[in-house]
């Protein structure tokens, strides 16, 4: 599948190695526009919309292989071999699943609060619940839906981030597809050993990366180190963009 993509290559260098960047559940290509904003001026750089976000194509298949293999077929279309990729949460996974299809393309991993694990819960379904009830409602205003999704929803940041993807009175996530999948998406099938460099940058304040996910995040990527980012939460590239951003300079060699 090819994927809505944003290319960026206002470098100077244009053989640099260019970096995908992979976004989160329920989002868009937008979502890492801060590291995008940050890293634009030394490395090309593709964003995307996963499948069943944004404006890329829907499908019924929401597994990590197939969503692993979007990324390829979209970096076929666009003639990039080789490449940094950074992911967050969803996106991470979709990362680390990439280096299992094509190991020798990925020079360098960043994963944000991820872990190759699956985590047997349901984090979501309040969050499914307040875009059930905007569509319901049959809104058309962005403050109208968060109306709507306030009854439901506290954090005020977490409303915000989903009403990015609520335009003309429609999702351009495909919630159906979403919930229907969503055990595969918080789930994970392991990885063979990926040797190369992995950063997992984590929240300090998240329970998606933890100290409890250490075995099995060293036997999928036995080079991997860590970076914890002080008073953050999931949506920590959100919350302490320069912390992160400094971190995945530093790693990237920028």
């Amino acid at each position: 599948m090819n994927l809505n993509t944003r290319l960026q290559t206002e470098q100077s260098d244009p053989n640099a190695l260019p970096i995908l960047l992979i976004h989160g559940l329920f989002g868009s290509l937008d979502n890492l526009g801060v590291l995008a904003r940050g890293l634009k001026a030394d490395r090309p750089l593709i964003q995307v919309d996963v499948r069943n976000h944004g404006l890329s194509p829907r499908s019924d298949e929401m597994s990590y292989r197939a969503m692993a293999q979007d990324m390829l077929d979209t970096l076929d279309a666009h003639g990039i071999d080789k490449l940094a990729v950074i992911g967050h949460s969803m996106g991470g996974k979709i990362a680390m699943t990439m280096t299992a299809l094509a190991p020798e393309r990925i020079e360098q991993l960043v994963l944000v609060d991820i872990a190759p694990v699956d985590y047997r819960t349901r984090r979501h379904d309040e969050i499914f619940a307040a875009v059930n009830a905007v569509t319901a409602a049959q809104v058309q205003l962005r403050s109208e839906a968060a109306s709507v999704m306030r009854e439901i929803l506290a954090e005020e940041g977490v409303i915000q981030f989903l009403l990015k993807s609520f335009h003309e009175g429609a999702w351009r996530f495909n919630v159906p597809a979403l919930w229907d999948n969503y055990t595969a998406i918080s789930g994970w099938e392991e990885v063979p050993a990926w040797r190369g460099p992995a950063l997992f940058i984590r929240g300090e304040l998240s329970p998606y990366l933890d100290d409890i996910h250490r075995n099995a995040l060293l036997a999928q990527f036995p080079a991997a180190r860590a970076h914890v980012i002080a008073g953050a939460g999931h949506w920590v590239h959100a919350e302490k963009p320069d912390a992160v951003l400094r971190a995945v300079r530093r790693f990237l060699a920028l």
